[in-house]
C-alpha cells in the first residue's frame, strides 16, 4: 500500500473548487462524464461514469473532502483527503490519498494529474 501527497494549484477561489468537487453538474463539466455525488457523509459517490466510486466522510464547506474509495477487497480504507488553502485569486489544493494499493498506484498517480486535477485546471483556467 502506497500513499500520494501533492499540491496543485487552481484559478479559483476554495469556493468555486470545492462546488466544481461536490456539484454533480459541476463535475461532470470538467470530468466528461456521469457523476452522482451527494454532499452528505455517509454517503455512495460515483464519477468518471464510474471508474472512481466511494464514500463520503467529511466535508467542511469551501475547506475540505474526505472520502474513501474503492479498490475491492484491501485490508485498509483508502483515504482521499483534499484540502483547500486559498491563495489570493487562487486555490492550492493539497491531496493527500492513503492506503493505494501497490499495483494500481501508477494507474492513481497518473489519473489525478492528467485526468482529475488537470481536467480542473482546464476548467479554470479557460
Amino acid at each position: 500500500m502506497k500513499s500520494y501527497h501533492k499540491y496543485y494549484k487552481l484559478k479559483a477561489k476554495p469556493d468555486e473548487v470545492y462546488n466544481a468537487l461536490v456539484k454533480p453538474f459541476a463535475i461532470e463539466l470538467w470530468s466528461g462524464d456521469k457523476a452522482e455525488m451527494e454532499e452528505t457523509p455517509g454517503t455512495l459517490f460515483s464519477i468518471f461514469g464510474g471508474d472512481i466510486t466511494g464514500q463520503n466522510l467529511e466535508f467542511v464547506p469551501d475547506v475540505k473532502i474526505v472520502q474513501e474509495w474503492f479498490f475491492g477487497e484491501t485490508e485498509k480504507d483508502s483515504i482521499v483527503t483534499i484540502t483547500l488553502h486559498a491563495a489570493g485569486t487562487s486555490t492550492n489544493v493539497e491531496l493527500l490519498h492513503t492506503n493505494i494499493p501497490d499495483e494500481a498506484f501508477d494507474d492513481i498517480k497518473y489519473g489525478w494529474d492528467h485526468y482529475y486535477f488537470g481536467g480542473l485546471r482546464d476548467f479554470f483556467h479557460h
